[in-house]
């Protein structure tokens, strides 16, 4: 049972220890460059393909008839009633779902080694790579929705940092944040479809929910509410209508990531929450409706939007809208056996399409297809198609646009109040992503030269210890010999007024009332 135990652990475990080692070799600089790159895919290969081969193990075991339908490694939160298991589901839509995560992901990792030969950021891709190959394993296996759900974030915080691969590009940049704000809707049903579950159901056990609603008369009202919060996590994530827009912005990262993320493994992970959810439907029959509804209309908008495509990519991405549109109507109408069988198909032939792009577009002669004649002669909707019936403006304007703004907001906060108060001059030189530290590395900027160089793990650790202290004397104790303090106590007054000064604007004023909904909630 311990061996049995372990095995399971290692699953989504090994690719993330992957991107653990991946990111200490780079930070200690033992696998940076080219002559790091050998390392560093041997280290992906080899975790992936373990996992795959595990998650092989369990299906035979599982065929055989000796593996469990639940296996539970222990309690990660216990606080009076509620509590939250490690543990993992296999029952047929896991084992299908993970067996066909490790092959993809096995195939892509595979794939990426040439690929990305020479890449300045081989290292961050391959380790981003692996936190995904972990999340979404979790994502299919995990036995409870709030484990899902930290399986749910690392996938999406891997797909932003993939889609801003090419961070220096304003336009990569820009995708990355429509992505991840879009989906930050999808996250806040999900974390609100958790909190319900506690508190009517007292659990958020995939397999105890159904029972519980049975066994404690649950108020259907109550059950449809959390399904639709996971449904509207399902939404997003799957990028079905009126999400879609996103999706097509996330092409931006580099072949292999638009493959195995919005071709053939992310953008069905919300087809496969509903399918999770296939027990508790059976409970609240009318929500298959709007399923089916919000099916159809994604399967519409992504046909008549791909007709319309002369990007091989772009084409690709709006068929597979239309795909999963479809797997949402077979939902829709309760045939999840029909959804299942659709997704693992599309999935393998998708990510196929994904990886052959680039060299389609190398021996690709012709031009694209025309325009049907039919949309040709329907003036308003060939238009609406070319604007992609103008999603992209309108998530721009509700979502996009208020985030940059109350980022600038924040900023201003930060260097006219925070940073005067703290003594910090300016955030123009402080290094504000991965990215930026790899480029100043690459360029061998020295970070700490008036303090030394340590030699070994422990040499490097007492540095970044040294370069610490260093910064707090100089900043907080040494500015005078205690005048630091005395400046602070003499601007302290002043800046608390202009805070008093911000927070009186009107949007200041919103900010706080949707943070006092939030807490109320």
């Amino acid at each position: 049972m311990m061996m049995l135990n372990w095995s399971i652990a290692l699953i989504p475990l090994l690719p993330l220890l992957a991107a653990l080692w991946i990111a200490i070799g780079f930070i200690f600089g033992w696998n940076r460059h080219e002559k790091g790159e050998k390392e560093t895919a041997v280290v992906s290969l080899y975790a992936i393909g373990i996992s795959f081969l595990l998650v092989i193990g369990l299906d035979v075991a599982a065929v055989s008839g000796v593996l469990p339908t639940e296996v539970r490694l222990g309690t990660w939160l216990s606080s009076g009633r509620y509590h939250i298991n490690i543990g993992f589901l296999f029952d047929t839509l896991s084992l299908t779902m993970a067996t066909l995560v490790g092959f993809i992901t096995l195939i892509v990792t595979k794939f990426s080694i040439d690929y990305l030969h020479r890449e300045a950021g081989f290292q961050r891709f391959f380790m981003m790579l692996s936190v995904f190959n972990a999340a979404m394993l979790l994502i299919v296996l995990a036995s409870n929705a709030a484990l899902t759900f930290i399986a749910w974030e690392l996938a999406g915080v891997s797909s932003f940092l993939l889609i801003a691969y090419s961070w220096h590009r304003d336009v990569a940049t820009g995708n990355a944040v429509r992505a991840f704000v879009s989906n930050r809707m999808g996250d806040a049903g999900f974390i609100l479809a958790i909190a319900f579950s506690f508190f009517w159901l007292g659990t958020v056990e995939w397999s105890e929910m159904p029972i519980m609603i049975k066994e404690n008369n649950i108020s259907t009202l109550y059950v449809g509410v959390i399904i639709l919060g996971f449904m509207t996590a399902a939404f997003a994530k799957s990028a079905q209508f009126p999400f879609s827009a996103w999706i097509t912005r996330a092409l931006e990262g580099p072949t292999p990531s638009s493959a195995v993320f919005y071709g053939s493994l992310m953008v069905h992970a919300g087809v496969y929450l509903l399918l999770r959810l296939a027990p508790l439907l059976s409970v609240e029959p009318a929500l298959l409706i709007i399923i089916m509804l919000v099916g159809i209309i994604t399967a519409a908008y992504g046909y008549v939007v791909g007709l319309v495509q002369t990007d091989v990519k772009s084409s690709f991405m709006f068929s597979t809208l239309a795909q999963v549109g479809l797997m949402l109507v077979w939902i829709g109408n309760g045939w999840f056996t029909l959804s299942l069988i659709h997704l693992v198909l599309h999935a393998i032939w998708r990510a196929y399409q994904f990886l052959h792009a680039p060299s389609f577009l190398q021996h690709a002669q012709q031009p694209a297809r025309p325009v049907p004649q039919w949309l040709h002669r329907d003036t308003w909707l060939y238009n609406a198609a070319l604007h992609r019936f103008w999603l992209d403006g309108i998530s721009d304007w509700l979502l996009t646009k208020p985030t940059h703004a109350l980022a600038h907001e924040a900023q201003l906060f930060d260097e006219q109040v925070i940073d005067r108060l703290t003594g910090i001059q300016s955030h123009a030189n402080m290094l504000s992503t991965l990215s930026c530290w790899e480029a100043q590395q690459a360029n061998k900027v020295a970070l700490v030269d008036e303090i030394g160089k340590g030699n070994g793990i422990f040499g490097a650790f007492m540095q970044v210890a040294a370069a610490a202290m260093h910064w707090f004397e100089e900043k907080l104790v040494l500015r005078g010999s205690g005048e630091g303090l005395l400046t602070l106590l003499n601007y302290l007054g002043k800046y608390l007024e202009n805070i008093d000064k911000l927070l009186m604007q009107p949007r200041y004023l919103l900010v706080l009332i949707m943070v006092t909904i939030v807490i109320i909630l």
